[in-house]
């Protein structure tokens, strides 16, 4: 990529990510910050409790 290029692609990206940040509402971000973390809680929890179980099979 050309220096000259740069500037270009640096402003055509931040110019789309700045359009889909505002174009997401705040219910929508809500929502998805408590799918995300229910996500996270299960993912642990299930881990957690195959790590016990297999703990407990070892001789």
């Amino acid at each position: 990529m050309e220096q000259t290029q740069l500037p270009a692609r640096t402003g055509t990206a931040c110019g789309t990510l700045l359009n889909v940040v505002l174009q997401i509402s705040g219910s929508e971000m809500m929502k998805t910050v408590v799918v995300t973390a229910t996500g996270a809680a299960v993912s642990f929890l299930v881990s957690f409790l195959l790590q016990l179980l297999l703990k407990r099979r070892k001789p």
